[in-house]
């Protein structure tokens, strides 16, 4: 029987942990052969698209929250770190033990959630041994309770006991058909005291039967804006039950372009776990010929006749029936189809394109978020400056990469956008926070234009938009300082390219007379040197001379610098466009530690008031 394919949810790449750098070489192979993203022990383990101070506490969150594992490490070690964590068989994930050499790939938890399939494909990667145990897979070679893609276990309950039968002795009887089943170790016979059925009828199980749906059902959708999900899925529930169909058998939910952006046609989907795809209308109306209640009404709208009923039979291809007409609530219709094999969703239509604009910090994995990562992991293409693609290291593997230089912002941003519109999945990456001086704005700015000849094609504007924040420069900048930015501080950006500097000079103004601590970006350029020294000469006549500056640059990469001198010191030519400086309000201090070095902070208030006690509350958003 050849190997079951892996299928990962692409939002939850495996990790794969390692505790030193000897194993990174081997990590890095898994890493590729199963799409998974390496975990690194900080301070031993250079290169790691996440880093972790705590192997223990590290395994058991990812754990917690259904990650795939696969830990280099021994397998002793491995249960000893989530035995307290153990309690629900049907939860876990899969958590899988790799020995150094690897040469052992050992499944240990959530065999029949993709443990095996993942052991098996590691193995085969590097030529080692998959340890499977799991007494049906052994014996068997298949996993009653976990079908391959496109089939649905309606009584897993069930498994279990089916499973117990077959081990001591019994043969089954194959009602319907299964390659998978058919071609497995599972001893057949006509008379089977267990029963195998394949069907995608409502069916009750009768005792020792499990009951596979095939995903042959292609369900169309069609209702008008802003209709309610509830009422939709209502429609969808009592079709399929009048209709005597299993709803595990939906293979997903399909609709014309024009509805990708549909509330309700996403909830529909998420309420049966299936995909939402969409067609074009000119790919609906070549069903024209094939559908039971063809309209002109709806050929007038959106340009086909028939949404619910084309959606269902595109889906199905060329050899599928309409099983079910046309049925219609208040403000929704539904269809369904039913094609001659199983079908894989995401092959077919196009997606809802996301677009993330996701923050990458200074660009070190330490200063990475976990959802920025996530974001980047889930992808298909990324977008960028060069030097930001290249920050993200083996992030970036496997993905289209889009380059565009300094200066192409608007087109870097509309790029990516119209990626989005194809239904892509796709990461907008950004330095820094991306709503902080960056392309999140931009991204808004394009959507709020009229029209396509301005702003962006209507696929574009159906997209799904997330903006993931990251560790700003004057952040950054402000941690390795101390905490210059303890009391009540601004930004202001020197660039005149897109601000007119009578605005800029009018900030810093204001901010000098309210003794703001400030955050200056952009602060010099080739062309430009005279903002920089306007700002220090204006906050000379409302703070001390030996107000502190910070000079930071490059933090959190290589060529990292910072510098703390006084106001009236503050040289131009010590400045240039990577710089972030901040000046101190009157107020700014700064302190020496033991070891000599000097920390610069801005005083709120609380250490003046003796016997004061500083409340701690929990903040709500």
């Amino acid at each position: 029987m050849p190997p079951r394919s892996v299928s990962m949810n692409s939002a939850m790449k495996p990790a794969i942990v390692i505790l030193n750098s000897s194993s990174a070489a081997l990590a890095h192979t898994i890493a590729a052969a199963i799409g998974g993203a390496v975990h690194g022990l900080s301070g031993r383990v250079e290169r790691a698209d996440i880093r972790f101070d705590a192997a223990g506490d590290h395994i058991r969150a990812l754990f917690a929250e259904g990650r795939a594992i696969i830990a280099v490490m021994a397998s002793g070690a491995l249960i000893r770190i989530l035995a307290p964590v153990l309690s629900d068989k049907a939860g876990e994930p899969p958590v899988l033990a790799v020995s150094e050499d690897g040469a052992s790939v050992v499944p240990l938890l959530g065999g029949h959630h993709g443990a095996n399939d993942l052991a098996a494909a590691i193995a085969e990667a590097l030529n080692g041994h998959a340890a499977v145990t799991t007494a049906g897979d052994v014996r068997f070679g298949v996993a009653l309770d976990s079908p391959p893609a496109g089939f649905v276990l309606t009584n897993p309950a069930a498994a279990k006991g089916v499973m117990a039968d077959l081990l001591s002795g019994a043969s089954a009887r194959l009602a319907g058909e299964a390659d998978w089943l058919r071609h497995s170790a599972i001893p057949f016979a006509e008379d089977g005291a267990v029963c195998l059925r394949i069907t995608e009828a409502l069916h009750d199980p009768a005792d020792h039967e499990l009951v596979y749906a095939p995903q042959t059902l292609c369900l169309g959708i069609g209702c008008e804006r802003g209709a309610a999900a509830g009422e939709v899925i209502g429609l969808v529930e009592q079709t399929l039950r009048e209709a005597g169909l299993a709803p595990q058998a939906l293979a997903g939910v399909f609709s014309i372009d024009l509805k990708s952006d549909e509330p309700a046609v996403h909830a529909v989907a998420d309420h049966f776990g299936v995909a939402a795809r969409f067609f074009e209308a000119e790919v609906l109306e070549a069903e024209r010929s094939r559908l039971a209640n063809p309209s002109d009404i709806v050929f007038a709208e959106v340009g086909c006749h028939g949404v619910a009923e084309g959606a269902a039979l595109a889906a199905s291809g060329g050899d599928g029936v309409l099983i079910v007409p046309k049925r219609k609530s208040k403000r929704a219709t539904c269809a369904i189809a039913r094609a001659d094999r199983p079908i894989d969703a995401e092959g077919v239509g196009r997606a809802r394109g996301m677009l993330a604009i996701v923050g990458i910090g200074p660009g070190q994995a330490d200063w990475r978020s976990p959802e920025v990562t996530a974001l980047v992991s889930r992808s298909t293409d990324l977008v960028g400056y060069s030097l930001y693609l290249d920050l993200l290291g083996s992030l970036a593997d496997g993905k289209a990469c889009h380059d565009f230089d300094l200066g192409r912002e608007e087109e870097r941003v509309r790029h990516a956008m119209e990626l989005a519109g194809q239904g892509r999945q796709v990461s907008l990456v950004c330095s820094g926070d991306a709503g902080i001086y960056a392309m999140a704005t931009l991204a808004f700015e394009l959507l709020d234009k009229a029209g396509p000849e301005d702003g962006l094609s209507d696929a574009a504007r159906r997209i799904e938009l997330a903006v993931s924040p990251g560790i700003s420069a004057l952040q950054a900048a402000a941690a390795r300082a101390g905490a210059p930015l303890g009391h009540d501080f601004c930004t202001i950006s020197l660039s005149d390219l897109l601000t007119p500097w009578e605005d800029i000079r009018r900030r810093i103004v204001a901010a000098g007379e309210g003794d703001f601590v400030i955050a200056f970006y952009n602060p010099v350029s080739r062309r430009r040197r005279t903002q920089l020294a306007f700002a220090r000469h204006e906050l000379l006549r409302h703070r001390p001379r030996d107000t502190p500056v910070i000079l930071a640059a490059n933090l959190g990469r290589a060529g990292e610098t910072l510098r703390i001198v006084p106001l009236h010191a503050l040289d131009v030519d010590d400045v240039d466009m990577l710089t972030v400086v901040i000046v101190g309000s009157s107020q700014t201090r700064t302190v020496a530690t033991g070891e000599g070095r000097v920390w610069v902070y801005t005083p709120r208030g609380y250490a003046a008031k003796p016997g004061t006690v500083i409340e701690t509350r929990e903040v709500r958003a």
